[in-house]
């Protein structure tokens, strides 16, 4: 009869039953403290904040630098021009001295200055 017994007591005390899981999960969580989740998000906020400042700085330096190409731009299109002219200038000279006018032209034997 103590067969039966202990196997009585047994049962009660494991409380297991047929088609049942006999683990249970201890669902206790672990997590991070206030004061943790303030230094968290401090550091998050400080990485974010070096981000944009990174980000704002490359623009300006981009800025500067189609600043100074707009400038030689201008400054190479308007020697581009003075030479332009200057190209005409010489391209009509050469035009004068080879026209059928100043072929017929006859250089003087002698020439007197006027002092004044």
């Amino acid at each position: 009869m103590s067969y039966s017994t202990s196997s009585y007591a047994m049962r009660q005390t494991r409380t297991i039953q047929r088609n049942r899981n006999s683990v249970k999960f201890n669902t206790t969580t672990v997590g991070l403290g206030p004061i943790s989740n303030t230094i968290t998000l401090a550091l998050i906020l400080c990485l974010l904040g070096l981000l944009y400042l990174t980000q704002i700085t490359k623009q300006t330096t981009y800025g500067y630098e189609v600043n100074t190409l707009q400038t030689e731009k201008s400054q190479l299109l308007s020697e581009q021009e003075s030479l332009e002219v200057e190209a005409a200038r010489l391209q009509a000279l050469e035009r004068i001295q080879s026209s059928k006018v100043a072929k017929d032209l006859v250089t003087p034997s002698s020439v007197e200055f006027v002092n004044p």
